[in-house]
């Protein structure tokens, strides 16, 4: 082959510059009866204005149906709102870049029953904003981590992957078992989900820090039984995670 090609080179002139030519456009004249998609293809500027006006009309038909119709939005009666640790908890999750690697929605496949259990219902996010369906799984669906594993799993998982599941590829998040938990905004971060419809009681944000500091305490507790300690503990954003990771997937999760 090699020297196929060398032969077929070497048979080859070198031509710097080869002369073309083409016949003239001719100019284009409209027909009577000509049909009008004719006219704005001609046109790009035109046609990309009249594309994205009939792209948003179609939009806005598909969106605010479902965006206003209460009946439009499916409802599991058992689907809670999260609680203040568990909403902190979920945007150190975001925060982190955990669903990079994490789906949270598991198909309704049997491969995918059988090793993540029941399949996911779209009214079990119907709090979720926005939801982390996710697409790639690097790691396994966290949709029915929940309960799955003892609060000391989660926080030795996160300390250090490879302790706990030997081959992980996943990182360790030490600073989350030092960082302090900002709770500055938890307040106001009830009051805008309260406005995106998730149904916190009126005035809930006075309360939403002291119901946060007693889930943590019960959290930092079950720690303490397995011989985790720490200074503060109630206070790290790594308490924060394993709410939230503990919630998930549990207010439908069947017992086997």
């Amino acid at each position: 082959m090699i020297y196929n090609l060398i032969k077929t080179v070497q048979q080859g002139d070198f031509l710097a510059n080869e002369e073309a030519e083409a016949p003239p456009m001719e100019p284009y004249v409209a027909h009577k009866g000509e049909h009008w998609h004719r006219w704005i293809e001609g046109r790009p500027i035109q046609m990309l204005v009249v594309a994205l006006v009939a792209v948003a009309i179609g939009g806005i038909i598909e969106m605010i149906p479902l965006a206003t119709i209460e009946s439009n939005i499916p409802k599991i009666a058992s689907v809670k709102p999260y609680t203040p640790l568990e909403l902190e908890g979920r945007d150190i999750y975001i925060r982190e870049g955990c669903y990079n690697c994490h789906s949270q929605m598991i198909r309704p496949f049997r491969s995918e029953t059988e090793r993540y259990g029941e399949y996911s219902k779209s009214g079990e996010f119907i709090y979720d904003h926005p939801f982390q369906w996710g697409s790639k799984r690097t790691g396994p669906d966290l949709h029915r981590v929940g309960g799955k594993y003892p609060d000391s799993w989660h926080f030795n998982h996160m300390i250090e992957p490879v302790s706990i599941s030997p081959g992980s590829i996943m990182p360790p998040y030490p600073w989350l078992a030092k960082n302090k938990l900002d709770t500055d905004y938890t307040a106001s971060k009830i009051a805008v989900m309260r406005t995106l419809g998730v149904p916190y009681p009126s005035g809930y944000e006075d309360l939403a820090l002291s119901d946060l500091q007693k889930q943590a305490k019960q959290i930092a507790d079950n720690l303490r039984k397995d011989n985790i300690e720490m200074e503060g503990l109630e206070q790290k954003e790594l308490i924060a995670m394993i709410a939230y990771l503990q919630r998930l997937g549990t207010d439908i999760k069947l017992n086997k």
